[in-house]
């Protein structure tokens, strides 16, 4: 891996961005990566969304990602991808946490939360993954585990072993969630690659 990876977290506040940002941060960096990570905030009226912009490669000088040089974008919630979607790169890919979560504006009756946000994505964008990571991270125990589910979907095209990865997560959470954490990792690898660590 030559060029930086950039890679674009976004979703609600309480998703757990930040701590999924510090996870691959930690595996990247394990493997001898230079690594940038940059916060930052979304618009009071998206509800308190939360973006976390990471880039990884041999040598990376800023932590910024301009619109339309995401490799990636990590999705946590729908209408935050629909929201940052200008971010992604042509021949990019998009994972998308089926999930809706109502902000500020729809919760308060303003507005509706639109309809068919998937579908309009997947008419733009040749690359998207759909999952389930709520449902995935519900299961073993944790609704808070959505940000674990949907890094273990993207670990495989980031060239960094899964050792690496179950470190990263040891080292970031705490000691007792760290088994459902592991089964939420687990869980987002085989909804992407069934049977890939079989």
């Amino acid at each position: 891996m030559l060029e930086p990876v950039n890679i674009l977290m976004v979703g609600a506040g309480g998703q757990g961005t930040i701590l999924a940002s510090k996870v691959l941060a930690a595996a990247a960096r394990a493997v001898g990566y230079e690594v940038k990570v940059s916060e930052m905030h979304g618009m009071a009226q998206r509800g308190g969304s939360l973006v976390t912009q990471v880039r990884l490669g041999e040598k990376v000088y800023s932590p910024h990602i301009a619109e339309g040089e995401a490799d990636y974008i990590m999705a946590f919630e729908q209408l935050e991808a629909l929201h940052w979607l200008l971010y992604l790169k042509p021949g990019g890919t998009i994972y998308i946490n089926n999930q809706q979560i109502d902000p500020v504006p729809v919760s308060a009756g303003v507005t509706e939360y639109p309809k068919g946000i998937i579908e309009f994505i997947k008419e733009r964008v040749k690359n998207v993954v759909v999952l389930e990571a709520f449902r995935h991270a519900k299961e073993p125990g944790s609704e808070k585990a959505v940000n674990v589910v949907m890094l273990g979907a993207l670990a495989p095209k980031l060239q960094i072993e899964e050792a690496h990865w179950r470190k990263a997560i040891a080292d970031n959470v705490p000691a007792r969630f760290l088994e459902i954490n592991n089964t939420a990792f687990d869980a987002g690898l085989n909804a992407v690659y069934p049977g890939f660590n079989n």
